[in-house]
């Protein structure tokens, strides 16, 4: 058939005209094209893993080395020989605009070689097909995504500390306390414990450096009209926790009975089988263990664990089976607690979660070259990998808080530019998710006031290209970027 000028070649179950394009329907769907070697807008599976466009003139190169991969993309397709994308993809044409197809729930797969693309899912799916400028495509398409997995109520993202972009896991009840009392006279709404409170991975409760307990740190924030926030993995666990060495039927296993690894930080961990019942109530029992402390900001990480290939007892699909745990989760949590999902599935998350990361990790570096580079891995900590992934996740903003990541104010310990931490400034402006990490010790009075000034400003924003914007009365161009 012929869209916008061009011939397509549509093999589906069933096609039907909606506003901005057409419906298709089936397991399987293939539009061949007349682009070629085209560029294809690949959308990562996960928070981590990258989204952007690349060119269907290099083949896919596998990311290095072999045991980082869970926890970059999905595992399933990490040595296909094409490119492809969960649950959604476009190749630009000739003209600049983009041929788009993407499902409608979660599970799919969209695949782009110079003769078509091609849709893949294990069971019957409906999907988007456009073709037109790709701002209007998309959101059409987050149009659709909304009517059938649901919008959480869109108040505004709040305003965080989260201690993880200067402690590391090198955190401590007095350090933190001292931090809270810093933040005094600054309009944070959050204040946000990461990484090094726990005893393990997967025993989820305060090791010796926090010994009057987790609730001290919450009380103390809500004295000072913060939120408290903690962070928590909840669907992995290290072999040396209590929770593996307990329970070790309680974790996933592939078609042989082995355990899936689930990642290589820490030394390696391995993932819950979330379909099991005495795993969802350990889930809930976990949640509403942590609400009793007083958190009502959870930032929960490393959650594509969940919806890792594996052998279910139920046979559910993984990215069903991540959905329910979300779900429970959010049950527990009750809707009065913030979800911000890291790590997490894209597309399977929406609807369920508050807030969502939409790219790597920053640093207080711009590239990290190594690993982009030589290992082919463009998910590893870097403010350039970050900002290049989350630029082609902002369509996701009118179904979910969309989190960049932490902006820099400091010069302190810091290997960023003044210009290069007004761009983070800038990206966490137009994704409307405001963080930061610096300690307010390690601010000059300058920076502080810099400080400041962003996390009170609301300036209008709109989009004026595919990488430009108009903050304010001000034209940023992030294009020079990236």
């Amino acid at each position: 058939m012929q869209i916008q000028g061009y011939d397509f070649h549509i093999n589906a179950g069933r096609l039907e005209e909606t506003l901005g394009g057409y419906l298709l329907h089936g397991k399987h769907v293939q539009i061949g094209h007349p682009f070629g070697r085209s560029m294809f807008f690949k959308h990562g599976w996960q928070s981590w893993s990258e989204s952007a466009w690349v060119s269907l003139k290099e083949n896919p190169r596998p990311i290095l080395p072999p045991e980082r991969r869970p926890q970059c993309d999905d595992p399933a397709y990490a040595l296909s020989p094409v490119h492809g994308g969960s649950g959604l993809g476009g190749l630009e044409g000739y003209d600049g605009r983009m041929l788009f197809l993407g499902a409608l729930r979660p599970g799919a797969r969209v695949e782009a070689d110079r003769l078509s693309l091609k849709g893949t899912c294990d069971h019957e799916m409906q999907w988007f097909l456009a073709y037109g400028e790709a701002q209007q495509i998309l959101g059409r398409y987050a149009e659709l995504l909304a009517t059938t997995l649901g919008v959480r109520a869109q108040r505004p993202a709040p305003r965080v500390w989260c201690s993880w972009y200067s402690y590391y896991s090198d955190i401590s009840e007095g350090q933190l306390l001292q931090t809270i009392a810093g933040l005094q006279g600054l309009p944070f709404e959050v204040f946000q414990v990461d990484d090094g409170w726990q005893q393990n991975m997967g025993d989820w409760e305060p090791n010796h450096k926090f010994p009057s307990g987790m609730s001290a740190i919450a009380l103390r924030a809500q004295s000072q009209g913060l939120t408290p926030g903690l962070w928590l993995a909840p669907f992995i666990a290290r072999p040396s926790s209590n929770l593996f060495k307990e329970h070790p039927d309680w974790f996933l296993r592939d078609e042989q009975g082995e355990l899936v690894p689930a990642g290589n930080n820490w030394g390696g961990f391995y993932a819950l089988d979330v379909t099991l019942p005495a795993v969802q109530y350990w889930l809930r029992s976990l949640i509403q263990t942590v609400r009793g402390w007083g958190y009502r900001y959870l930032k929960l990480d490393f959650l594509y664990a969940a919806a890792l290939p594996g052998k279910r007892p139920g046979g559910e699909a993984r990215e069903d089976a991540y959905r329910e745990a979300l779900r429970v989760i959010r049950e527990a949590a009750g809707d009065d607690v913030y979800i911000l999902a890291c790590g997490a599935p894209i597309v399977a998350s929406l609807g369920l979660v508050d807030g969502l990361r939409i790219g790597p990790d920053v640093a207080p570096y711009w590239d990290n070259e190594d690993r982009r580079v030589f290992l082919h891995d463009p998910t590893g900590p870097a403010a350039y990998n970050a900002l290049r992934t989350s630029l082609h996740r902002l369509w996701l903003k009118p179904l979910v808080h969309t989190d960049p990541d932490v902006a820099y104010f400091r010069s302190r310990y810091n290997l960023l530019t003044p210009a290069q931490r007004a761009v983070l400034q800038d990206l966490a402006l137009v994704a409307g998710f405001k963080a930061t990490s610096d300690p307010p010790e390690w601010l000059d009075d300058e920076e502080r006031e810099q400080l400041r000034a962003w996390l009170e400003a609301t300036p209008p924003i709109t989009q004026t290209g595919p990488y430009s914007f108009k903050i304010g009365e001000r034209e940023v161009d992030f294009s020079s970027w990236l």
